[in-house]
Formats: structure tokens, sequence, C-alpha cells
């Protein structure tokens, strides 16, 4: 394997002095080299792919050294635009090195949502016209600084793209602090009227309330759990608490997924749903893949939902302050509502993970009465 911190002196030597992306579980050893590396280098947590991307590109022309962003190959989508349009050698050729986790690496075992994505992420690249190096645990470092060298000569990005396994991983620490995001759900559960519709954001979230489901006994009927498209939960539950007007929408979200597409608070503030609560469980890190920072770990969250035209928003830290807040969310004249549940890092053992995916989906529509 691959210490992080190795590849990352690396990268300095070839001259990078930028790290910018969003924290990828299967890189988690290499994200994590970064959170504690003192180097000359910055590093930025960006709000989505395609921020990064930019970020790098504006660097570029400050400094010229060639950043490094990195990504989960779900991320390439985000990032489409600017590698096209902006970074691409037939339009201002700006270098640099991208580091793409390959979830769903063909003949690897991954979950369902990564397999697609996994399938086509060498032929995106390729369309993009983007030179791919494939990285594994067995490769020497070196890789990482011919890459930068031929970001240079390519003018334009190379890829390497990174296996399962490649960086190293050390133990993660143990521990919760305060309300646990579990709690906070039990609490969202208990407080809001059985008919509300659930949207639960990717991450341990979704798989903490199917799991919470199977313990208490209840069907899955009412909720879309999203393992995929990290950042679009409340722009789903915006869709559908405009499509069912006379229902309860709980979108389930968390602090990293709202940095990624905060203008969709901006598109609910607009429309001013009354029957949608936004449940933002803040814990100030990207927990599910190695407890990075995000990037709203410094914001008002609730000052910022107000003022794009939110009906209410407030930080709650304990569960009775929840509650109270959800009983008058479900009356209908609190919402739009954002509520920033200050929660500890942490998730239940075993977690299991979902599947049955269009099954699932299938049950939602009919429970909702969809044509």
């Amino acid at each position: 394997m691959i210490e992080g911190s190795d590849a990352i002196r690396r990268l300095e030597t070839a001259g990078v002095r930028l790290f910018v992306g969003v924290p990828d579980s299967l890189m988690k050893g290499f994200c994590n080299a970064l959170g504690s590396h003192t180097g000359e280098s910055r590093h930025v947590v960006a709000a989505n792919e395609g921020a990064a991307v930019a970020t790098a590109a504006g660097h570029y022309l400050a400094t010229g050294n060639p950043a490094v962003v990195y990504m989960q190959n779900s991320g390439l989508g985000n990032a489409v635009n600017p590698l096209s349009s902006l970074t691409s050698r037939r339009v201002y050729g700006i270098p640099m090195v991208l580091l793409v986790g390959w979830r769903g690496e063909p003949g690897v075992s991954d979950e369902p949502q990564h397999e697609h994505q996994g399938a086509i992420t060498l032929d995106q690249l390729e369309l993009l016209d983007i030179p791919v190096t494939v990285v594994g645990p067995d490769d020497d470092v070196t890789v990482f600084e011919d890459a930068c060298l031929r970001a240079a000569a390519n003018d334009g990005p190379v890829a390497l793209l990174v296996r399962k396994g490649t960086f190293a991983v050390s133990a993660d620490s143990d521990g919760v602090v305060g309300l646990t995001r579990f709690e906070a759900m039990k609490t969202v559960l208990d407080a809001l009227p059985s008919d509300t519709a659930f949207v639960a954001t990717t991450g341990f979230t979704g798989r903490e309330l199917a799991l919470l489901r199977e313990k208490r006994g209840e069907t899955w009927s009412s909720d879309l759990l999203m393992v995929g498209s990290m950042g679009h939960a409340s722009a789903i539950a915006l869709g559908l608490a405009i499509g069912s007007p006379k229902r309860l929408v709980c979108c389930l979200d968390g602090d990293g997924a709202v940095a990624m597409h905060m203008g969709t608070l901006a598109a609910i503030g607009a429309e001013r749903p009354s029957n949608l609560v936004q449940v933002v469980m803040n814990n100030r890190v990207h927990e599910s893949v190695g407890g990075q920072p995000s990037a709203l770990r410094h914001v008002d969250l609730t000052a910022l939902a107000m003022s794009v035209g939110y009906e209410s928003a407030a930080v709650v830290s304990t569960g009775e302050e929840l509650a109270e807040r959800l009983r008058l969310a479900a009356t209908g004249q609190a919402g739009p509502c954002l509520l920033d549940v200050r929660v500890g890092t942490g998730t239940v053992d075993g977690l299991p993970r979902p599947s049955e995916f269009r099954r699932r989906m299938a049950d939602m529509r009919e429970w909702l009465g969809a044509g």
C-alpha cells in the first residue's frame, strides 16, 4: 500500500502547492494525510468537484503550478462542465492532476449504486480527452510525480484512477460527543406524523434511517434513501413537496451534502413550500468518508436559510429542542423550515447497507398514490 503522506510529499516535490477536492472513502488514507500535513501546500475542502476544478484553475493562473484535485469517480459528473469548457486543451489548457477514487471498478466487489459509474469511468475520462493512469497498492510512489510532469506536457488535466486498497488507512478513533445522528433521527420519527414522506441524504444518514425502520418494525414505503447523488436530497424533497402539497415532507440532510449544492436552499426559499422541513444533521465533517472538515463548518446555516426565504430556521442540540421544533413544523405554519441539528460523529455498529432500490421506489410511489 501507499502511504498518503508519501504521495503528498512526492506531489509537492513536483511543484504542487494546492490540494483541493471532495473527500472519498476509497481514498481515506490520502484525505486524512492531507488533514494532518504541515508542508508548504494549502488544502481546501471544496463544496463540490466542479468548484474544486475551478479553484485549481484559478491557482494555476496565479502561480503557474498545477494543483491536485481529488474526488470519487461519481464526482466526475459535477466536474464535467469545467473539465470540458475551462481546463481542456481545446480551451485554456490548464494542467492539473485529478486523483479519482475508482468505486465500482469492474470485477471488484462494491455497492450496487457504484457499479454503473465504475463501469463507465474510463470511458468518461477518454471522452473528456484526459489521459489516465490506473494506480494500485503495488505501484511505486513516483507515479504521482510523473503525473505532474505529464499534466504540464499535456497542457491540461491528467487523471490517476485509484483502485480500492491503494492507500494505507490508520484506525478510526472511537467516541461520540453529544446528541448522535441516530438518536436525532429517532426523535424525528417520533415527533412527525406517520404519513410524513422522508428523503434521506447519502452516507450514514440513509443507512441509519433504514435500520431504524427495521428496529421499529415499520415499512420503508415512506422513505427515499439517497445512496448516491450527494447534495441533491433537498432538491428531491422540494419536488416531492410541490407534487404532494398536502403531505409533510422531511429532508434528512447533512452539512457536507448541503454545501455541495447550496443553491437549492435559494430555490426552496423562492418556492416557499409550507410542507417542507429540512433537518440537517450537522457534525461539521464528511464523516462517512473519514471525518475531513466540511465546507460549512464555519457557516451560520440558519442565517443563510432565512436570508434566502425560509419561513423559519433554528439551531438545536438536544432531542427535546428538536422534537419541539418538529411539532411546530408539522403544523405547516413554520415552513419551509430548516433545523441545524448539532450532532456528534459516530454511527451504530454493523450498520447495514440498503438494497432493492427499484422495489423501494415502487413501494414509495404506491404509498404516495402516484400514477
